[in-house]
This record gives C-alpha cells, sequence and structure tokens, in this order.
C-alpha cells in the first residue's frame, strides 16, 4: 500500500470513528413524567418507549420522574425538559400561563381519546350516591391532579358538595394514595381515575359516581426543540402500533392502551372552561 493510500486509509478511518463517537455523545432528551404512580411502576412503564423513541431518532432519550405534580409542571412550563407526558389539565394550566407548547400525541384506550374519573366509597359502607357525601370525610390525590382532584372536584360541585359542607378533606398525592385510604376506613370516599378503581374493586371498592369524559393524556415538546426532530418524535409516536413492539409498549403504558392519535389544541377547550369555573368558585 502508497503512503497516500496508508494515510488516506487512516483519515477514513479517523473521520468514521469521530461520526461514531458524535453520535454517541448526543445528549440525550428528557422524557419527563408526572408522578401519577409510584416512581419505580412509572420508570418499568416508560423506559420502553423512551428506548423506543431513542431508536426511531437515533439520540438517546432518558426519563424523568417528578417528584411531585407541581415539579413536573415547573421543569415542563420552563422548558427544563424536551419531552414530557402530561395531564389534561396540568397542561390547560400551562398553556394559559405559559403559551402553547408543540403537540405529539395523545393516549387512546380502548378506541377512545377520552378518559373518566370514579367517585369511589368502601364496598360496605354507608355511601351509595353523591349526595351522601356531605358530612363526610373525603380523599382527593393531588391538588393540580385531573381526575383525582379537579374534574371529580367539578363533578361534585354541580351536585352540591363542597368541601364546606363535607366534615373535611385532604390531599393524600396519588390516586393510589386515595384508593388506600377509602378501603382502610381513613376517609368515606374520595375521588382517582379509572384505571385505580378497576385494580382495587374487588378489594373493597364502590363506584359512587362518573364524571364526565375529558380529552385524555398527551405527549408534548418543548417550544425550542428543532421542528425536524418534532416531526421525527411525532412520526414514532403516531406510528408506534406499526412496530413489532409497538403493542407491548402500549399495554406497559396503560392496560387497555390501544394507540397513541393525533392532538389539537382545540381538544382542549371544554376542559379549560370547566377549570375557569372551578376557579370562580374558588375550588383551585
Amino acid at each position: 500500500m502508497s503512503r497516500v493510500l496508508f494515510f488516506a486509509w487512516i483519515g477514513l478511518s479517523m473521520l468514521g470513528l469521530t461520526s461514531v463517537a458524535q453520535a454517541a455523545a448526543k445528549t440525550p432528551l428528557l422524557l419527563a413524567v408526572h408522578p401519577y404512580l409510584n416512581r419505580d411502576e412509572l420508570l418499568s412503564r416508560y423506559q420502553p418507549l423512551a428506548d423506543y423513541l431513542s431508536r426511531a431518532i437515533d439520540q438517546p432519550v432518558a426519563v424523568r420522574i417528578g417528584t411531585n405534580y407541581q415539579d413536573h409542571l415547573h421543569h415542563v412550563a420552563q422548558d427544563k425538559v424536551d419531552i414530557a407526558f402530561i395531564g389534561p389539565a396540568i397542561y390547560v394550566d400551562m398553556r394559559q400561563k405559559y403559551g402553547v407548547k408543540q403537540l405529539l400525541a395523545r393516549f387512546e384506550v380502548h378506541g377512545k381519546p377520552t378518559f373518566q374519573g370514579r367517585i369511589v366509597a368502601q364496598q360496605n359502607g354507608e355511601i351509595q350516591e353523591i349526595s351522601d357525601l356531605k358530612g363526610k370525610l373525603f380523599a382527593f390525590g393531588d391538588p393540580k391532579s385531573t381526575m383525582s382532584h379537579l374534574v371529580p372536584r367539578y363533578l361534585l360541585y354541580q351536585s352540591g358538595i363542597t368541601v364546606n359542607n363535607m366534615a373535611g378533606h385532604a390531599f393524600l398525592g396519588s390516586h393510589h394514595n386515595v384508593a388506600m385510604a377509602v378501603m382502610a376506613g381513613d376517609f368515606d370516599a374520595g375521588a382517582v381515575k379509572d384505571e385505580v378503581y378497576q385494580t382495587f374493586k374487588k378489594r373493597g371498592l364502590r363506584l359512587i359516581a362518573s364524571t364526565q369524559p375529558i380529552p385524555e393524556h398527551l405527549f408534548i415538546a418543548r417550544k425550542g426543540l428543532p421542528k425536524p426532530l418534532v416531526k421525527k418524535l411525532r412520526k414514532a409516536l403516531l406510528e408506534i402500533t406499526q412496530h413489532r413492539s409497538g403493542k407491548r409498549i402500549l399495554s406497559g403504558l396503560k392496560k387497555g392502551l390501544t394507540n397513541l392519535v393525533d392532538v389539537q389544541e382545540e381538544d382542549y377547550d371544554d376542559l379549560d372552561h370547566l377549570l375557569q369555573i372551578l376557579t370562580q368558585i374558588g375550588a383551585r
């Protein structure tokens, strides 16, 4: 091999190694998830999705679990994370205060892109309907939670039940905490999302009432994330069922999750109106 060819080969090899090193050195995108379940459970659910997205965009994706809803909202609102899975009420709050983000996709569960909350009580308790909640103890999850506080709070308001005519109320931090506290008899009733009710109904929860359907949870990207990258992320999410591991990833995220579907800002306008009413009556 001539000296010219030898050094050309060395140069090309170094260029190849540099390209590989550059790809490996890409800064991971942060996928933030609000803490609606315990941290370990959420990591086990969302890491496969992060791995899938990483392969789709050829860039590492790391999962970040918020310490609480306020922490999650702060990081997403301030664009300190790149991608976020977020509850609808939190998103509506955030867009009012900080403007819209780049929408990616939303959940479709059992073929529906909406979900409902449940007001539950002890299976063998005396609470049979919403009107029975006057003078009782009621458990909410996080104050900013769509289905463990805000939408059920609106349902209670429509039914003439407020925290002022209850014996007391408390925010327990999560849907699971609410379910456990009601089953233990620490509270007469509480608000949870349907997934948690379905998990615990055979262990002692009674369904008292259901909320109106609300647009499902969604994935968003920070404002400054480059458009070509956002396009890749959106494509990967919307086409997830076309991939070999897609259905497994979806079922791991949520039981009954059938797809990730298109999302538009106007999907959340009715919820925006509901939240404004809660603000007007001093419920948030």
